[in-house]
């Protein structure tokens, strides 16, 4: 592995731009400052670039074991370091689901041989596994789901009795899908009585409505603060959730902290007539209002994260009509440079883009070296060209899906270089497809 100088970028990091070098060595930063060139090294002139730590993104969907057909860890992880995400943790709705440390260690196994990004896994929760996750390791596990609203792969977690003994006695992050399950159905035997089996797709915000997820999110922050459990609530979409959340407290130091992720940033019901199935999500996309209330939490704190919640259906499956099409879609390629397009609107900075997509996923998971230039931390490196525009469409794709709700969106910014653990695995376009990632650890 060759030492890599990156000069002329400008660097992007704890709240500053600057310019300076960068120099790699082995799978870590070396070196950040000036005139750091010697014989032997790779340069890349970043010259009107800027340079980012990797994006870590908290939730995604990669589909292995069981669900190869519409994505795997393979496929995904290539489009993940395409669009300058370097870590990644995945869900554990898989076939089988992760139910056992059995299970989640073969994960572990299939992505050292296969996945192109750092990686980890969370250990899925059940009504009648709770032995099985107390047995999962805090130090190189990312955390534990608990599906409080089905979702695809039914995971729910309803007994009470068991959601006390996870959330009291677990002692990783504990992350959820909160969504209230008799709100779903009964709004959902509402609309079948008027539509039958052809529900437009714009109703699917009233099915699982704004009401189901406050519901199960204020019992969730209800269920940590009682028991001092580290929790995490994943993909708000509503802006009454917001209310939940502290914005006073820095990520690290926060009990409770939330994500929002980029289709309920960048859609509202307002695309359902024109996007149909390719934006159904649960939790749904909502209103434009509930979309600026999320924004407003977003820059104010109380919401710390910005992930992706990237769930691959092949076109087919998301082709049925609204009872069949399953919910989730492609966008861990996307959402680094969705949010350069943001900041070219002016809704935020580039700092405020890195703080909420690298060094506040590290913080509240506690990942090792990692979300940060630092020298000493591992090389996991982004360059973007804020001037290099470009459309997407289906040849650019590189989900295994093959589709995209980005399908006709010129973004601004393009991702140009992707290092990862000190590999350059990404440039131009071109894979290094001999790279792979490396697991992560947690300082705990």
């Amino acid at each position: 592995m060759p030492d890599i100088l990156i000069k002329n970028a400008l660097l992007i990091n704890e709240g500053k731009i600057f310019e300076a070098e960068l120099l790699t060595r082995g799978d870590r930063i070396a070196k950040i400052g000036k005139n750091l060139n010697q014989p032997g090294n790779m340069v890349i002139d970043a010259r009107g670039q800027y340079l980012l730590p990797g994006v870590i993104d908290d939730q995604v969907h990669f589909r292995e074991p069981g669900l190869t057909h519409k994505g795997s860890i393979a496929t995904e992880s290539m489009a993940a370091v395409a669009g300058g995400v370097t870590s990644f943790m995945e869900m554990p709705n898989t076939s089988p689901a992760t139910l056992t440390q059995s299970l989640l260690e073969q994960k572990y196994q299939i992505a050292s041989r296969d996945s192109m990004a750092n990686f980890s896994f969370f250990m899925g929760a059940s009504n009648d596994n709770l032995e099985e996750v107390l047995r999962t390791r805090a130090d190189n596990v990312c955390g534990v789901k608990i599906f409080m609203g089905s979702s695809t792969g039914n995971m729910l977690v309803d007994d009470e009795k068991v959601l006390e003994d996870l959330f009291s006695q677990v002692n990783l992050p504990i992350a959820t899908h909160c969504e209230d399950e008799e709100t779903i159905r009964t709004n959902l035997e509402y609309y079948r009585s008027i539509y039958g089996d052809n529900i437009p797709f714009h109703y699917h915000p009233l099915i699982r409505s704004a009401e189901a997820c406050y519901l199960s999110s204020s019992k969730a922050v209800a269920l940590a603060r009682k028991f001092n459990t580290r929790l995490h609530i994943l993909h708000i979409s509503t802006g009454k959730e917001t209310t939940l959340f502290d914005s006073h407290e820095s990520p690290a130091s926060k009990l409770i902290t939330a994500e929002a992720c980029i289709h309920h940033l960048w859609f509202s019901d307002q695309d359902y007539g024109e996007k149909g199935s390719t934006i159904k999500w649960n939790p749904a996309i909502k209103t434009t209002q509930d979309r600026e209330e999320i924004w407003a939490a977003l820059l104010d704190g109380r919401i710390d994260v910005v992930a992706t919640d990237h769930a691959p259906h092949t076109w087919e499956e998301k082709s049925n009509p609204y009872l069949q099409a399953p919910s989730g879609g492609p966008l861990i390629q996307h959402s680094l440079v969705a949010m350069l397009e943001f900041y070219h609107q002016g809704k935020l900075s580039l700092e405020q883009t890195v703080q909420k997509m690298c060094h506040n996923p590290a913080e509240i998971f506690q990942v090792s070296d990692r979300g940060y230039l630092r020298e000493g931390y591992f090389a996991d490196l982004v360059l973007v060209d804020p001037k290099l525009p470009w459309t997407v469409e289906k040849g650019n794709i590189m989900a295994k899906c093959g589709w995209s709700p980005f399908e006709g969106t010129t973004f601004t910014s393009s991702v140009t270089h992707t290092l990862v653990s000190g590999e350059l695995i990404y440039k131009e376009g071109a894979f290094d497809h001999s790279k792979r990632g490396q697991r992560l650890t947690f300082h705990r």
